[in-house]
């Protein structure tokens, strides 16, 4: 495998371990360029015997992956082209959460600075994820937008967190710190920032150390759980909302305002909520009844 082939990752592999570090600026966000490599990545994984863990971090100290790149829309045929190959049940961003999901090594996310929306996803996706305290952050702020969750959030929020958690996530679209994120069940363990790399990084070679067969029969007798229809559910509910003119409307809203640049990645929620909340008083009292009733 050519670790020199990817844009956006910085890969090493020493003793069983895998050390990924996601690299994309300015804010990590998980374009259609690091979909990609982290999708070769884990395809050419897959079957490498060498590697039983994978560590997943950021090279930047701020983001993990910020998360879905608001103009990918814009790039249908960028989007054609991911769903290239792809399962029959899954769309293109919930396909990444699969694969990490199903991926035969232990994955790790090392989680020092802010996930969101697809960012939020793939740390939820990944087998385990271990927050610095004071720098770590979770949210799923998909609804400020005018949408929900399309993924695979919905479906590994409810399985890790329960039903009613998984709707504050959604629905409140606030941003997690990384104790409350472990108290949710969010995360494994919010770890002092400072021993965060200590934690994981013996937490990783402890488990590429076991003896031959151990993390295989581990994973076989703790298997994903099968999401098959509430995918299919998730990615009805997201593409219904995101060729809503209001969703269209608060996306483009959120770039002009700046999300996706530093500044604006460092309080989107804020950012976001003063647009949807600006749409909300722009709408005419009864507008929307009516024009249902049409």
């Amino acid at each position: 495998m050519n670790h020199d082939a990817y844009a956006t990752l910085r890969v090493s592999h020493k003793d069983g371990i895998a050390h990924v570090t996601l690299d994309n600026p300015p804010v990590n966000v998980l374009d259609a360029t690091l979909m990609a490599d982290l999708r070769h990545l884990l395809t050419a994984l897959r079957d490498d015997l060498s590697v039983r863990v994978i560590v997943f971090a950021s090279a930047d100290p701020e983001f993990f992956i910020a998360h879905v790149d608001m103009s990918i829309g814009d790039t249908p045929d960028v989007l054609e082209e991911l769903a290239t190959g792809l399962p029959d049940g899954v769309n293109v961003f919930q396909a990444l959460g699969e694969l990490l999901r199903h991926q035969p090594q232990v994955t790790i996310v090392k989680l020092a600075g802010a996930a969101r929306g697809g960012g939020a996803e793939f740390v939820t996706a990944a087998d385990m994820a271990f927050a610095a305290i004071g720098r770590a952050g979770l949210g799923q702020m998909e609804a400020l937008m005018g949408i929900v969750p399309g993924g695979g959030g919905t479906q590994y929020l409810a399985g890790r967190i329960g039903r009613n958690r998984a709707l504050e996530a959604v629905l409140g679209a606030d941003l997690y710190d990384a104790e409350t994120a472990e108290r949710y069940g969010w995360v494994n363990r919010a770890v002092p920032a400072d021993q965060l790399d200590d934690v994981v990084d013996r937490l990783a070679r402890d488990i590429a150390a076991l003896p031959e067969g151990v993390i295989a029969a581990a994973k076989r007798a703790l298997a994903p759980e099968d999401l098959t229809e509430g995918l299919l559910r998730e990615h009805d509910a997201w593409a219904g909302q995101v060729v809503s003119p209001a969703a269209g409307r608060l996306i483009r809203g959120g770039l002009a305002h700046g999300a996706q640049t530093r500044d604006g990645e460092r309080d989107l929620e804020g950012l976001l909520r003063g647009l949807a909340g600006q749409a909300a008083v722009d709408v005419v009292p009864g507008q929307e009844a009516r024009a249902s009733a049409t």
